[in-house]
């Protein structure tokens, strides 16, 4: 197994699951600090997701082959647990704000009117 380039392919499935949560949890804030229309708000997302399915593709197919090679001598003081762990702690966040996600009420949800008070249309 060749530790640098399973290390490299990792790095981009890392890179991947970051951009899936900035596309997928923060695109409005994104579009906010930006001041971007909505229609590029819905832009970021969709170009979000592509390019983390296209990274995070070439990081697997990259980890795939490093896998499958023969080692190099120089591979050995190489650490693939940092990474890792990385990996696992992202995906772990990305449930946790999936979860989060589905129990906050929406953004655009009106204020229930309480007994005696009247509504202006």
């Amino acid at each position: 197994m060749r530790k640098r380039t399973v290390r490299n392919g990792l790095r981009l499935v890392m890179a991947a699951l970051i951009l899936i949560l900035l596309s997928s949890f923060y695109h409005a804030q994104l579009s906010d600090l930006f001041s971007l229309s909505i229609s590029a708000e819905s832009r970021i997302y969709r170009l979000g997701i592509f390019w983390a399915a296209a990274i995070g593709g070439y990081g697997v197919v990259l980890t795939a082959f490093g896998c499958a090679f023969s080692p190099l001598k120089n591979d050995a003081h190489i650490r693939l647990l940092p990474i890792f762990s990385g990996i696992i702690i992202l995906i772990f966040l990305f449930f946790y704000l999936l979860s989060a996600m589905i129990e906050a009420p929406a953004r655009d949800e009106q204020r229930r009117v309480r007994p005696g008070e009247t509504i202006t249309i």
